[in-house]
């Protein structure tokens, strides 16, 4: 990694195979508005990827080529699951992390950073269909759209990524300047139905999603009881 300048901000996200766009690009609307800073797009190498539903996205930097960052971005999406043992992902993410004034998830990127063992003892939140497996990773479970936990920022549900860098733009630089990026994005959501989550939606459209969501969510389970083993953590 190379030394980052003393007054820009350096912020980075890791893009990948079968990321969910909306958590990289509801942040990144956010901290590319702020000021004097850079943002990096990471990957093992430059070279199109797809999102999860066919959206192409192309890295600017490669993990060798990337500064010392100011924040870490780790968005999720179904191509989580292939990172939880991917050493090149892992060991990167623990190296910006140990420098970085803040490491942040977005739904399941969490479970990515908890595979990277940043999650012991920290409190955090991820998409409500893998919330029940942060205990796998040693992390406090919290129910909540964003949490804020010494260093570690983490957002639930994909949208909520939104939420997530509006706060942590407040903790980079000062409330006003967020303030200001939110009324420019005119970021004042009224969804047309109370669904948002599993407690305002309907129980059937609730099972729906759980049904939908169940392939990727046993195989995460699994994951997440396999890593539980390897960092020695009882989530009993």
């Amino acid at each position: 990694m190379t030394s980052a300048s003393k007054t820009r901000l350096h912020i980075g996200a890791i893009v990948f195979p079968e990321i969910d766009q909306m958590d990289l690009t509801g942040p990144f609307e956010v901290f590319s508005a702020l000021p004097d800073t850079t943002f990096h797009l990471l990957w093992k190498e430059i070279s199109p990827i797809r999102d999860m539903k066919g959206l192409i996205l192309t890295p600017t930097s490669t993990f060798g080529q990337a500064p010392r960052l100011d924040l870490l971005l780790v968005p999720g999406g179904w191509g989580q699951e292939a990172l939880m043992d991917d050493e090149a992902v892992l060991g990167f993410i623990r190296a910006q992390a140990a420098d970085a004034r803040y490491t942040m998830s977005v739904c399941t990127g969490s479970l990515i950073c908890g595979a990277a063992g940043l999650l012991r003892g920290v409190k955090a939140t991820t998409h409500w269909s893998a919330h029940h497996l942060l205990k796998y990773f040693g992390a406090i479970p919290v129910d909540a759209r964003v949490v804020v936990d010494g260093k570690h920022v983490s957002a639930a549900g994909v949208t909520s990524g939104i939420d997530g860098a509006l706060r942590a733009a407040a903790l980079l630089t000062d409330e006003r300047t967020a303030q200001l990026i939110q009324l420019f994005m005119e970021y004042a959501p009224e969804p047309p139905f109370e669904g948002g989550t599993p407690q305002t939606a309907p129980a059937e459209l609730v099972e729906a999603a759980r049904v939908f969501t169940r392939h990727i969510g046993d195989a995460r389970l699994a994951t997440a009881q396999r890593i539980a083993i390897r960092l020695g953590i009882n989530p009993n």
